[in-house]
């Protein structure tokens, strides 16, 4: 392994595994590691030299019921990747994120007993719902990589072998976070107030959840037309879905919301535009954990199909959704699921902070929430899938 070039598998499903596919990347180079990227990856880790077989898109479909719509494909691309893999194998397939998808990959190749390492990047969240699935990941795993210092703990009562590398995001993103010049960053008038409005990043988030935000907008726009809503959009097709959305309200909403095209290659599009916002409602997921380092004052909901829905209730172990409020073990943030979900229950939700002192406050628990991830000793994961390798 020490005298030739390693060979690392990467899948990744949507922009937040893409961030954290080209961090990895970067720092394996940054150590001096003589490796090459492959796999399923994203525009960050693209301009990285990462070679991707599929569109990272092609992985981007959430729930139960959703998925069972998309199963062929989804299972022609995991039997697409063990054929490659089986012809050449890569010395360590690494899946970020993606739970249900590279799990099943990860099986696949322990399956076909070929020479390579499994490692799963981000914990799936078997310590909130469904921890039987804790087996499947022993026999499959052989580490992994997680986020928070908790899911150490939880792994190493199961005799799982895992580290805590932290979040990236927590050393990356500054304590002291200056509204006006993330405002300037994105070329917009520092005395204007903003409202960023994120409905998810997938074509099927958008069409669920985007009349939801613009609904709750317009009762807004009416009653604090001193707002601006801004709207990210990754590429050229979530613009088009979104203006097409848009142009079917009236033109004194369409007027004052902003979609704001991703201009790079990196996708950060979503993190600048909730960096400049005075107050953030974002569909639950990864991204909350984004705007509480961020240090914006946030909403954040999510519905899913009804069956998905009745069948994540049934399981789900844990009392709250959002990363910020599951990290804290309280409630930091406000959370509207499912029926709570409405436009007038998230504009009402918004109104709340746009009170300096509800504001404020969410901001300072946000602070302590960063600086504790900061505290935390945690591992390098290079240096932890060496020593993988190593042990083979």
């Amino acid at each position: 392994m020490q005298n030739r070039k390693l060979k690392i598998g990467i899948v990744v499903g949507e922009v937040s595994g893409d961030t954290l596919g080209a961090s990895l990347i970067r720092r394996f180079r940054e150590q001096g590691i003589d490796a090459e990227f492959e796999g399923i990856g994203g525009p960050q880790m693209i301009a990285e030299g990462f070679n991707s077989y599929y569109p990272m898109d092609i992985l981007s479909v959430m729930g139960i019921v959703e998925v069972l719509k998309d199963i062929k494909k989804l299972f022609a691309v995991r039997d697409g990747l063990v054929e490659t893999w089986s012809k050449n194998p890569v010395d360590v397939f690494i899946g970020i994120d993606a739970p249900d998808f590279n799990l099943r990959l990860s099986k696949s190749l322990k399956q076909k007993q070929l020479p390579i390492k499994t490692v799963q990047y981000v914990s799936p969240s078997v310590w909130a719902w469904r921890q039987g699935r804790v087996h499947g990941i022993k026999a499959s795993i052989d580490l992994v990589l997680c986020l928070f210092p908790f899911e150490k703990a939880f792994y190493k009562k199961w005799d799982v072998p895992a580290a805590f590398v932290g979040h990236p995001l927590a050393s990356q993103l500054p304590l002291k976070n200056p509204l006006v010049e993330a405002k300037q960053e994105l070329e917009l008038d520092p005395a204007q107030k903003y409202i960023a409005l994120l409905p998810g990043s997938r074509r099927g988030e958008i069409e669920r959840l985007g009349p939801l935000v613009l609904d709750a907008a317009q009762i807004l726009q009416q009653k604090h037309p001193e707002y601006t809503f801004l709207i990210p959009a990754i590429n050229d097709a979530r613009q088009q879905q979104i203006s097409t959305l848009l142009n079917s309200y009236p033109e004194s909403l369409r007027s004052n919301v902003r979609i704001m095209e991703n201009t790079s290659s990196d996708s950060k599009i979503g993190r600048q535009v909730m960096n400049a916002a005075d107050i953030i409602a974002l569909a639950s997921g990864t991204a909350t954990l984004e705007a509480m380092l961020l240090h914006r004052p946030m909403v954040t909901f999510y519905k899913l199909h009804w069956l998905t829905y009745r069948i994540a209730k049934f399981l789900v172990k844990i009392p709250y959704y959002s990363l910020p409020n599951i990290i804290a073990g309280k409630k930091v943030i406000q959370e509207l699921i499912q029926s709570e979900a409405t436009p007038e229950q998230l504009a009402a939700e918004i109104e709340k902070l746009m009170d300096i002192e509800a504001s404020q406050i969410q901001v300072m628990q946000h602070l302590t929430m960063h600086k504790q991830l900061l505290a935390d000793n945690s591992e390098d994961p290079v240096t932890a899938v060496l020593e993988l390798l190593k042990s083979s």
